[in-house]
């Protein structure tokens, strides 16, 4: 391992080439979840693989989206929302919420959680959250969750996402 102080660094365009910045992040596996909520009575939901636990005291959770997202505002006017955790096997799941425009919801089993938000079928984990902050982070905004309600699927196994491939974690 080389260690280099700040008057060392190695000087670099790769960080200003958002294709090299995009393959290097590649290389942090993440797990992937879909947001969703209820907007006027209507689910919503997206993809999103940005989350994160932020605090356990208090507990907060965190997200990022696209200021391009046509879906975060509607989320964002719903005011709560729920973080469903993916498991193996949603793989497909996944790629629906990630496209725009299509009806997600259309062939997806779900249930309305304790803030009404949809949880879907399946999935390892559910947060269910009202929305605490919005902070912008270049051209995204990071959203900040409190959890008001939270179950488990712990006989499910994860979705991974690594060098935009799909995989799972081995026990």
């Amino acid at each position: 391992m080389v260690l280099h102080s700040r008057a060392e660094m190695p000087n670099s365009d790769e960080t200003s080439d958002p294709h090299a910045f995009r393959r290097i992040l590649g290389h942090f596996c993440t797990g992937v979840v879909i947001v969703t909520a209820l907007d006027d009575g209507d689910p919503v939901g997206m993809t999103c693989q940005s989350f994160s636990s932020l605090s356990l005291d208090p507990p907060l959770v965190m997200f990022s989206l696209a200021h391009t997202s046509t879906t975060w505002p509607r989320i964002r006017r719903a005011g709560r929302f729920a973080v469903n955790i993916l498991s193996v096997g949603q793989e497909t799941l996944c790629r629906v919420f990630a496209t725009s425009g299509a009806d997600k919801f259309s062939a997806v089993p779900w249930r309305g959680g304790f803030t009404g938000a949809p949880l879907l079928d399946g999935s390892l984990a559910h947060i269910e959250c009202r929305l605490e902050t919005v902070l912008v982070g270049g051209d995204h905004d990071i959203v900040i969750g409190a959890p008001v309600a939270m179950a488990e699927h712990p006989h499910l196994d994860p979705l991974l996402f690594f060098q935009s491939t799909f995989g799972r974690f081995v026990r």
